[in-house]
């Protein structure tokens, strides 16, 4: 049974989607953790919600970014993790801190890897006149937004969406996405290329979600 912890800085918007899945799904794992790292988000009364009582490692409360980091190891390594889920987490880690977890830490960036890395994807991506914007699930490598890909979700960018608009349907997708990559893991049903980096999904069910 793999035990997975979930790391959220925000509202949580794919927790729910997560916590049924697995449950609907049978995976052969456990969430066994939700950690914060803002002591008001919103996500934290989903957790509660779902019988998980939460955890807030509140990173202003740190004096440098590698304290915050072995603060929230600390916290993640309590509860004796196979996976860590990123869902909304809005901090940039340190190098040391992504090593510790290689291969088992997973996120869910708002764009269609590479374009668009970082914050306003979804702006970005109107700007530019993208007919597709999307979402990517990927492991977590020391440079950011850049790790394995293991799925993708494509939306269409309609004539006269702005941001909030562009955003809601990839929110929506991500809710598919997200729960399907981590059933595909927790399941030992994608491999990683060592060489290429390049990661497969076992059973040849398709990597990219419409």
């Amino acid at each position: 049974m793999k035990r997975l912890v979930i790391l959220i800085s925000g509202r949580g918007s794919n927790l729910p989607s997560i916590f049924e899945a697995c449950e609907r799904e049978c995976w052969p794992a456990q969430i066994v953790g939700v950690i914060g790292n803002r002591p008001g988000a919103a996500g934290l009364d989903v957790a509660r919600a779902h019988g998980i009582a939460p955890q807030v490692v509140d990173h202003k409360l740190f004096a440098s970014r590698e304290a915050f980091d072995a603060a929230l190891a600390e916290a993640i390594d309590a509860h004796r993790p196979d996976l860590v889920v990123l869902a909304g987490f809005m901090r940039v880690l340190t190098a040391g801190f992504v090593e510790r977890y290689a291969g088992r830490m997973v996120n869910i960036h708002p764009s269609l890897l590479p374009a668009f890395t970082g914050l306003h994807t979804h702006r970005r991506a109107i700007e530019a006149g993208c007919k597709l914007a999307g979402a990517t699930v990927h492991y977590v490598t020391p440079e950011l937004d850049f790790g394995p890909i293991v799925a993708q979700a494509a939306v269409p960018v309609e004539p006269g969406d702005d941001e909030a608009a562009l955003a809601a349907r990839v929110l929506d997708a991500e809710r598919r996405l997200y729960p399907t990559a981590l059933r595909w893991i927790v399941r030992e049903r994608v491999s990683i290329d060592a060489a290429s980096g390049l990661v497969t999904q076992l059973d040849g069910e398709p990597q990219w979600l419409r």
